[in-house]
This record gives C-alpha cells, structure tokens and sequence, in this order.
C-alpha cells in the first residue's frame, strides 16, 4: 500500500522515537517497518471483506428483486393454465438454492481473499524477525 502524499507517516514519528532508545542487536528501524507492514496487511484484509460485504449486498438486493418479480408473475400465471402451483414451487425452490450457492460463494471468497492477505503477511513476518535476531 502506497503512502498517500499529503498524509502524514504515522510510522517514520515512531520510527524516529525508537532510535532514541538503541538495543544492542536490535533493528529497530525494521521493526517499526514491520508493524507498519502489519497494519497495511490488516488494512488490505477488511478491503477484501468490505468488498465481499458489498457483493453479498449487492447479491441479495438482486435476489429480492427478483422474487419480487417472479412473484407478481406467479400470480399473473396462476389464472393461466400453463403451469401448476407444484411447477411454480419447483422452479423457487431451485431458485432458491441456486441463490445461497451463490451467496455462500461470495461469503467464502471474501473470507479466503482475507485470510490469505493476513497468513502471506504472518509468514512474511516471520521471516523478518529472523533476520532482526541474526547476528550480524
């Protein structure tokens, strides 16, 4: 995640103050680069599940117009012998479940998408603090 330019880097003030207090062995500088990783990780997790949030809204406001719909013309085919009541309930009922599918999809794709920003930035962690404790 790129900084902004006309945002102040909360990170470099930090950054500034860790330095002040220098430990033997101790990359602070990397340090404070690293929580600041771990925010920006944070902060691309709840990206991917607001915009997983919005599809599901978006989903379900589809869904209901849709009912909507099928149920106006359900009562406009009732009078008509084209179909019978079971047909009708049939058709829902598949609807239906083709629907959740589609939700549960959209839900589980969110929650990979996050899960998968946070674990590659756990890992990538990790492997920093290795580095910090190796003597140099």
């Amino acid at each position: 995640m790129a900084e902004q330019p006309n945002q102040p880097n909360p990170f470099a003030d930090f950054t500034k103050m860790l330095e002040r207090f220098k430990v033997p062995g101790v990359d602070l500088a990397a340090l404070a680069e690293s929580g600041r990783k771990d925010m920006e990780a944070l902060v691309e997790a709840n990206k991917a599940t607001y915009q997983g949030l919005q599809a599901l809204a978006r989903k379900q406001t589809e869904m209901l117009t849709e009912a909507m719909s099928k149920i106006q013309d359900a009562a406009q085919r009732a009078a008509g012998p084209d179909k019978t009541p079971s047909d009708l309930a049939r058709e829902a009922y598949h609807k239906t479940l083709t629907d959740m599918k589609e939700l549960a999809d959209i839900v589980r794709k969110s929650q990979a998408e996050a899960l998968t920003k946070v674990t590659d930035r756990a890992i990538e962690h990790l492997q920093e603090l290795k580095r910090m404790v190796q003597p140099k």
